[in-house]
């Protein structure tokens, strides 16, 4: 019989590689752990900034656009640890709504990402009925009685119309805070308005009003009264044109003269520069922040 020698320093190495492994991975596993903890407190020690509250916060996306332009704004708000709950409503032609995701009986401040398919109707009263839909969507499932809402461009005149139609009913969800972005209450550079034409009165009113915006006139009959608080933020490319590009600033400034004598309380923000452009400013850090602290900072 032949026998074969053992190779005890082959076997001995191999010993002496698993003992060397052993404590790389074990501080490998304590740095990982460590790591998990010190986010984890981060995110508890963010989140107590904020107010918990079972209010929704709509989006509402502009002309040509969908819940994409929508998506910068509410991940920022996730990452701020605001909230953990997103979902989205999107809107067939016919009107109808479907919800995307849904949300536990533990969830706070939801945010809702809207999409209308009809994505280019230019009939703002028409996109005012769909967002109707949404929230008597919402309502049924959910049981909610209140909403905030943050727009973009046409998705303003989304909301201006819906509250000229329905902020005085009570049976539907409340409007209790807004932010506005770009909106273009009084004309759009290229269409009804140009680069500095549009001057505005010593008490905010348009010197010369659009047609869209003499229907605005009446909000001030449709909102209640001392209820809703107004965040507008507008963008100015500091290029002599006094606008984001597509919506001059005081068209989007002249919102405060339609709901002066309803606000409960009124705030402006202007992003100058490169990233107050039209489309850049729902992609904008600054306006991040600004939403997150003008609808939940404590």
């Amino acid at each position: 019989m032949v026998s074969y020698p053992i190779n005890r320093h082959k076997k001995g190495r191999s010993w002496m590689k698993r003992k060397f492994w052993w404590p790389i991975l074990l501080l490998v596993v304590l740095i990982f752990g460590g790591w998990l903890i010190v986010s984890q407190s981060l995110r508890d020690n963010a989140s107590q900034q904020y107010e918990k509250t079972k209010v929704p916060t709509l989006f509402l996306h502009g002309y040509g656009s969908s819940h994409r332009a929508e998506e910068h704004m509410t991940q920022a708000i996730v990452k701020a640890g605001v909230t953990q709950n997103v979902i989205r409503a999107t809107v067939a032609k016919d009107g109808t709504v479907k919800l995307q995701g849904a949300l536990p009986q533990s969830a706070y401040n939801p945010l809702v990402e809207v999409e209308f398919e009809d994505n280019k109707n230019a009939n703002y009263r028409q996109n005012g009925v769909w967002l109707k839909n949404v929230l008597v969507k919402l309502q049924k499932t959910y049981g909610f009685k209140k909403f905030n809402a943050v727009a973009h461009s046409m998705g303003n005149l989304t909301l201006a119309y819906y509250m000229l139609d329905n902020g005085q009913n009570k049976k539907l969800p409340q409007l209790q805070k807004q932010v506005n972005i770009a909106g273009h209450y009084n004309g759009i550079i290229g269409m009804d308005d140009q680069a500095n034409q549009m001057q505005l009165e010593e008490d905010g009113a348009p010197k010369q009003m659009t047609g869209t915006y003499q229907q605005l006139l009446k909000l001030d009959d449709s909102y209640p009264k001392k209820q809703v608080s107004v965040l507008n933020i507008y963008g100015d490319l500091n290029d002599g044109s006094d606008s984001d590009g597509r919506v001059s600033n005081n068209s989007s400034r002249s919102e405060k003269y339609l709901l002066q004598e309803v606000y409960r309380s009124y705030q402006e923000l202007e992003i100058k520069g490169e990233g107050g452009q039209h489309s850049k400013l729902h992609e904008n850090r600054q306006v991040d922040r600004a939403i997150i602290n003008f609808i939940w900072k404590k």
